[in-house]
């Protein structure tokens, strides 16, 4: 049975993104979200996010990277154009998720985020629980439970890693000092991006 949280499986792709913080080792989900996967280890493996900085940073909720013009604004895929949402039923945006940031259905371009809430909101939790036809069945509600996660962007945003070591790093970005549009005061950068097929 997959789960999203298990450690990295042995033949899987890993990727470790560095940053001016440490190191964030993800597992990556090729078989899942093939497009968005594609997408992230080719525009990596060209050099495309190195030097770029985290340009939205939200306390426990996320981190979010990717766009060469460090705006918010800026970015294209490997095929110059948006490519369509890859949901998948047993990827979720629990901690430390992976996920394509966009403008809407199918606007996927070059930006992500990392999912850095260690906890759902016990409303939403309750609401989960009589939810599990609707997609939320009770492997899903024990996850968002144990690491915690943003729910509500399940389904709006596609999930394609998620991070197995360097949670502290994560935690340690998410707390940085942020100024108008919640961008970091002081640069958080992207220092290089290394690919383990």
């Amino acid at each position: 049975m997959f789960n999203q949280l298990d450690k990295p499986l042995e033949g899987e792709v890993k990727m470790t993104m560095k940053t001016n913080f440490g190191d964030m080792k993800f597992r990556m989900f090729p078989d899942k979200a093939p497009k968005a996967c594609e997408n992230f280890l080719t525009h990596a493996e060209n050099g495309y996010y190195n030097g770029l900085i985290f340009h939205r940073v939200i306390n426990d909720f996320m981190i979010q990277g990717g766009d060469p013009t460090g705006t918010g604004m800026g970015g294209e895929s490997i095929w110059g154009k948006a490519f369509e949402d890859e949901f998948d039923i047993e990827l979720r945006n629990y901690r430390g998720a992976l996920s394509m940031a966009n403008s809407g259905p199918s606007t996927n371009g070059s930006q992500f985020f990392v999912v850095q809430a260690n906890k759902v909101p016990a409303m939403m939790l309750a609401q989960m629980e009589g939810m599990s036809e609707q997609g939320y069945p009770y492997s899903v509600q024990e996850n968002y439970k144990a690491v915690g996660g943003t729910p509500w962007l399940d389904f709006k945003h596609t999930v394609f890693g998620q991070l197995y070591e360097g949670f502290d790093v994560l935690d340690k970005i998410a707390a940085v000092k942020v100024g108008a549009g919640d961008k970091p005061v002081f640069d958080v950068e992207i220092t290089g991006i290394e690919i383990e097929k």
